[in-house]
């Protein structure tokens, strides 16, 4: 051991790397983790779940208070938006979550190496001027907003999802590149919060990658909600003059180009793996053709020693996806056996109401064999009803020979809280007969994941 400075170095304390730290200091190891940033959690914590989900809810309050929709039950309220408040909670709750992080760390004996980590050779990586070795090291680096080529981001006019959270004023109008969860949910933000917003997506349809129905769906609620869309449009120029800029589009297919005036526009064309910087090729690992580190079962590099896990390697780039690969590599390099079942990771759009997804979409499932599909509208679900959320639906998609449940896709205001049962029972086999047959409470949204169930096996009760 004298050789070595630690059993495991973690590159990276976002959710995939603090917990892999974590996890590897609780099995016995010693261990640090390398981090850039002088807060912990990356960017998940600090400019992306956290304060996004704190902005969120805030203004879905604001929302309730300014529309009308609180008068509707009889609590009848002035309401006045105080931006620089609703700022400050955000930051607290940050900083609340990153110091949460920092005080683990010190509980489990965890060292945090500060500053941007770069491979010396195949166990040493050089940090802020000095080399570390370690038997195992274990790259966690996360992702970062993929430029649209030909467009500045300023974070003041033309903006990141970043500089999205820091707007300093209420835009007159907000024009969002890209129709997926990050433009959307910040989209949505600031739309409740009283912008003009337009989002303009390549793609014929929202959300791509999730399920047909929820795809066609989000895009009524969210009209219904005053949200523009230009769909099936790309953007060709972002010009910026004094305080305001010009978006230049046209038709994906081709076709008459035209301008939209706005005060701020919101690149969230996806995100891409961080990589650069490593100097991975001192080590002989490279990257595929989406920039990710190819991995085994056990989450090993083609280098024995180094592990990847989180954004950088293939998958969803998902915070909790990222954790549980934590949580996995750590046992794995441990001499335990850590797995992830990446069939079974849900996915969550945070916006009112949420759309969550897990498993196969029904496109997916239907090109692999025959199935069988039940839905119920949330309009039937008492809870949803009598809380005046009409929108939505539960869909369950099972194989029409096994009635193995394939997939479950929601809308509903608590979606992100009722997949998780849904991945559950998918983790352990559940048949959709398993599921209609659980008793669930009443009256409780869930009720309409039974009701869903119901409807592959036989017939709803409450439709």
């Amino acid at each position: 051991m004298s050789d070595y400075d630690f059993d495991v170095i973690v590159i990276g304390a976002g959710p995939g790397g603090y917990v892999a730290a974590i996890r590897a200091a609780q099995l016995g190891l010693k261990t640090a983790c390398a981090e850039s940033r002088e807060t912990l959690g990356g960017t998940c914590l600090n400019v992306g779940c956290i304060p996004s989900k704190a902005m969120l809810h805030a203004s879905e309050l604001y929302e309730e208070a300014a529309s009308g929709k609180l008068a509707k039950l009889g609590i009848k309220t002035q309401v006045e938006l105080d931006l620089d408040t609703m700022h400050a909670q955000r930051r607290d709750a940050v900083k609340s979550l990153t110091g949460g992080i920092e005080y683990l760390f010190k509980k489990n004996k965890v060292e945090w190496l500060k500053g941007r980590a770069s491979f010396a050779s195949k166990d040493s990586v050089e940090i802020a001027g000095k080399t570390y070795r370690a038997k195992n090291i274990v790259i966690a680096t996360g992702s970062s907003v993929t430029p649209l080529p030909g467009v500045e981001i300023d974070e003041k006019i033309v903006v990141s999802s970043t500089g999205a959270l820091e707007l300093s004023k209420v835009p007159d109008h907000m024009v969002v590149i890209g129709g997926g969860v990050i433009g959307l949910e910040l989209g949505s933000v600031w739309k409740r919060l009283g912008a003009k917003v337009t989002v303009v997506e390549y793609l014929d349809q929202l959300l791509p990658g999730m399920d047909g129905d929820i795809r066609k769906e989000a895009a009524k609620i969210f009209k219904k909600q005053g949200m523009e869309f230009k769909l099936s449009t790309k953007v060709t120029g972002v010009a910026v003059s004094g305080d305001k800029a010009t978006v230049t589009v046209e038709p994906a297919a081709g076709g008459a180009a035209e301008t939209l005036e706005a005060d701020v526009v919101l690149v969230s064309i996806g995100r891409r793996p961080n990589t650069e910087g490593l100097a991975l090729e001192r080590v002989g690992l490279t990257t595929n053709k989406r920039g990710q580190i190819e991995i085994d079962h056990e989450f090993g590099t083609g280098v024995p020693g180094i592990w990847a896990i989180g954004d950088v390697v293939p998958g969803p780039m998902l915070a909790h996806k990222a954790e549980d690969e934590g949580i996995a590599v750590a046992e794995n390099i441990a001499g335990l056996t850590g797995i992830v079942n990446h069939d079974v990771i849900p996915g969550v759009v945070y916006t009112m109401p949420e759309f969550a997804g897990v498993g196969l979409t029904e496109e997916e499932a239907k090109a692999r064999g025959e199935i069988k599909v039940g839905k119920f509208p949330m309009l039937a679900n008492s809870r949803a009803k009598t809380n005046h959320e009409p929108d939505g639906f539960v869909k369950v998609i099972a194989d029409a020979k096994t009635d193995k449940v394939l997939g479950v896709h929601i809308i509903a205001s608590v979606g992100g809280t009722m997949i998780a049962q849904a991945a559950q029972a998918m983790e352990f086999g559940a048949t959709s007969e398993d599921i209609a047959y659980t008793c669930h409470a009443h009256p409780t949204h869930s009720e309409a994941l039974k009701e869903a169930a119901m409807a592959v096996t036989g017939k709803p009760i409450h439709i």
